[in-house]
């Protein structure tokens, strides 16, 4: 996926690194930051430097490490003013010993100094061998962050460096970034709110080894997924094709057929609509009063205007059906129209090749599909569909506005500003 340049742009993050092999992960991490458009600092343990020394990361970050070394009091170049400047605390990654001193408020050294006086929520990634990792002790200091302002990024099961297969490597870059992005772009209104995305083309089998579909790449709905996902919102996936590296602990459903996107979409509205609870605090008469958010659904699914009558469980052979084969199809159901979509946000997309009707085509769709936005993006031809732009107008009953064309995932930040709206 492509990530915009000013995606973190005017975000300060002060990353942690402690003494960890995975220490050369954190490399790419902050190639990442830097180039969605965040200005990064790097703090290290002396540990640290035995992996990558500070130059490395001077040199990707064009800031000055802050080591036990280094501290300044006639400039900012400290532990306090240093975390004063973060928007957000990354340590990544942190090894069994660090997360055990951070548990217990110890102070040796100027990570740790930098993390106690940090202030708002700080991302921690473990790296450990499995067996330090699953320690009891370990595992009870983990819990006790989790409840004192760190959010902890889940380790994956790998080959480790100690050359056993296990529980403790330092999750991926992406997943850290995705991660580090949420907590930096979240917003109160799409927080915990349940919205569900379909995309893709559908695939309807013609027999075991036969399809029909379209062109539709799911790069679209990918890119409102994740920019949903940054702001914090509970969202569901549902697409026939996925972009790469999406955010790894965002709710994904993986469907072929129309038939399968209809029924998992039906069970998805049903359990949004019961409700995420957010938490919401009013000053009236001293009591919390809990809100449930409205759900969304954004459509964005290019789902076959028509499927195969009579589908088949083998695979038709040639010589059995000559040389010329009718296909013989039957009109599909229209799942936008279909659905219930009482008490929840709905907005369609529409692709149209005709410029002159499309805007009057995309309209109708309000009010014939009970719908209450469309997002039409006109095409010139088949090859507009996999690119990692678009140009869309949003509609509403009252208005047409057109958005700035550019890649996918800012042009997706820019439509839920849109939605938040209806």
């Amino acid at each position: 996926m492509l990530i915009p340049s000013d995606l973190l742009q005017g975000k300060n993050i002060l990353l942690g690194v402690t003494g960890s092999i995975a220490v050369y992960k954190s490399l790419e991490l902050v190639r990442l930051f830097v180039k969605a458009g965040a200005d990064v600092k790097v703090v290290m343990s002396d540990a640290s430097k035995k992996f990558v020394t500070p130059l490395t990361f001077e040199t990707l970050t064009s800031n000055k490490v802050l080591d036990d070394t280094n501290e300044s009091w006639i400039d900012n170049h400290n532990h306090i003013q240093t975390t004063e400047w973060a928007d957000l605390f990354v340590i990544a990654p942190a090894t069994a010993n660090t997360i055990a001193k951070l548990a217990n408020a110890i102070a040796d050294n100027m990570l740790l100094q930098c993390a106690l006086a940090y202030p708002g929520v700080t991302i921690l990634a473990p790296s450990a061998n499995t067996n330090m990792l699953k320690n009891p002790i370990t595992q009870a200091n983990l819990k006790m962050l989790a409840i004192a302002n760190y959010d902890i990024v889940d380790t994956q099961t790998k080959e480790l460096a100690c050359k056993t297969m296990g529980d403790g490597a330092m999750a991926e870059p992406i997943d850290i970034f995705w991660h580090s992005a949420r907590a930096l772009l979240k917003e109160e209104f799409w927080e915990d709110r349940r919205v569900i995305v379909t995309g893709g083309g559908s695939i309807e089998k013609i027999d075991e080894v036969r399809y029909i579909s379209n062109f539709s790449s799911g790069k679209m709905a990918s890119s409102l997924a994740a920019a949903l996902y940054c702001k914090g919102a509970d969202v569901n996936l549902i697409a026939t094709r996925f972009e790469s590296e999406l955010p790894k602990n965002m709710h994904k459903i993986d469907v072929q057929s129309s038939a399968e996107m209809y029924e998992y979409l039906v069970d998805s509205i049903r359990i949004a609509k019961k409700g995420k609870l957010s938490k919401a605090t009013l000053m009236r008469d001293e009591h919390i009063h809990i809100i449930q958010k409205k759900p969304y659904l954004f459509m964005a699914a290019a789902v076959s205007d028509y499927v195969v009558e009579f589908a088949q469980n083998t695979k038709l052979k040639k010589e059995l059906l000559g040389e010329k084969w009718e296909l013989q199809l039957k009109q599909n159901i229209d799942i936008l129209s279909s659905i219930d979509k009482d008490g929840i946000t709905t907005v369609g997309f529409k692709a149209e090749l005709d410029p002159q009707n499309a805007q009057n085509n995309a309209s109708k769709m309000i009010d014939t599909k009970n719908i209450d936005a469309v997002c039409l993006n006109v095409l010139k031809d088949h090859s507009s569909f996999g690119s990692d732009t678009n140009q869309i107008e949003f509609i509403t009953p009252d208005a047409i506005e057109s958005l700035k064309n550019t890649d996918k995932l800012s042009v997706s930040f820019d439509i839920l500003e849109h939605a938040k709206r209806l």
